[in-house]
Formats: C-alpha cells, structure tokens, sequence
C-alpha cells in the first residue's frame, strides 16, 4: 500500500521560513515527477512547484525567488524550502507524486503564517 506523509508544517511569523518534506512507503520516489500544491481556505487548490524525476523543476509565479523545491541524493525525499512567507501563503500544503496516470497524494500540512 503506498503512503505518501508530508511534515514541516507549523506557524511562522511574516518573514519567517519553513522547510516542508515529502516521504513515502510503498512506493519508489526516485521514479516519479513530484511537487508540491497548495490550498487555502476558501480557494481552490494551487501549484506551487513540481520537479522531475530527471530533476526539472517548474515554480509558480508567487514562489519563484522564495520557494524552493529539491529532493534528496536519493530522491527518497521532497522538500519545500519557503522563505519570507506571507500572510498569503497560509493553506494546507500537499505533496504529490505521479508517473503516467498514476498519482499519489499525501493528507497535506498546515503552514499559518501569522504574527
């Protein structure tokens, strides 16, 4: 069975960075494209970043400059590294993973920035 668990979320002041991570069981990461969405209270659901398996990374308009998405050496693990995040910024944030019709989803963590 795979699960896909995201962590790192939390409450930030304005300004403030967090760093979000992406794991799963069950399935191999290496193999697949991932990213990262998003979604607010009140707002649909948004593409935040996304990389390749091969390692090309795509961004929103509103993370560029900010936000960054990588993996680890063995592209077991995602992360989003958000700095100077805005009050905007608050909403659920959700790892997924695909390849071909496949996707996988993660339950999603909360990040609040707030001050």
């Amino acid at each position: 069975q795979v699960h896909i668990v995201e962590s790192g979320g939390g409450l930030v002041q304005p300004g403030g960075s967090l760093r979000l991570s992406c794991t799963g069981s069950g399935i191999d990461l290496a193999i697949y494209d991932m990213g990262w969405y998003r979604q607010a209270p009140g707002k649909q659901r948004e593409l935040v970043a996304t990389t390749t398996h091969a390692g090309n990374r795509v961004y929103a308009p509103f993370a560029r400059g900010r936000f960054t998405v990588s993996r680890n050496n063995a592209k077991t693990t995602l992360y989003l590294q958000m700095n100077d995040l805005q009050f905007e910024d608050t909403a659920v944030y959700y790892c997924f993973a695909e390849m071909g019709p496949d996707d996988w989803w993660g339950q999603g963590t909360q990040v609040t920035v707030s001050s």
